[in-house]
């Protein structure tokens, strides 16, 4: 039985900084945008939603493959900073291809938050694929 549970310790070890990671980028992000998304969010915003989980699971992906991929806790720290990294430059690239990407999303606008929450999402999956070696 005590077989089944050797890599507990790992798994909580991996899981709680994972949650750490997630904590950090959420602050960062909601920090770089000039609304403040649970407002937003709890107000009804569906353009603000959509934006938010997709930069979310834009990060999402590349920590699940830096957790899959890592030789030990430490190189998936590592890995999940430069995640971090990246999914801040996707905040950039998104609002450098649609100039006015937030005031839209405090809008409402829907098409923005898909715009924003595709381009974290997209970035996601490629720096999840560059992590798997």
């Amino acid at each position: 039985m005590f077989g089944y549970v050797a890599g507990l310790p790992a798994f909580l070890s991996y899981f709680a900084f994972g949650l750490l990671a997630y904590a950090v980028f959420a602050g960062i992000y909601t920090r770089l945008t000039p609304h403040d998304e649970m407002r937003l969010i709890r107000s009804g915003n569906l353009s603000a939603t959509i934006a938010f989980l997709g930069a979310l699971a834009g990060f999402g992906l590349p920590m699940a493959s830096a957790a899959a991929n890592s030789v030990n806790i430490i190189d998936f720290i590592i890995w999940s900073i430069i995640g971090i990294v990246v999914q801040i430059l996707a905040f950039y690239v998104a609002r450098a291809s649609l100039p006015g990407i937030h005031e839209k999303i405090g809008r409402g606008e829907v098409s923005a938050g898909v715009w924003g929450g595709g381009i974290a999402l997209i970035i996601g999956i490629l720096n999840a694929a560059c992590m798997t070696y």
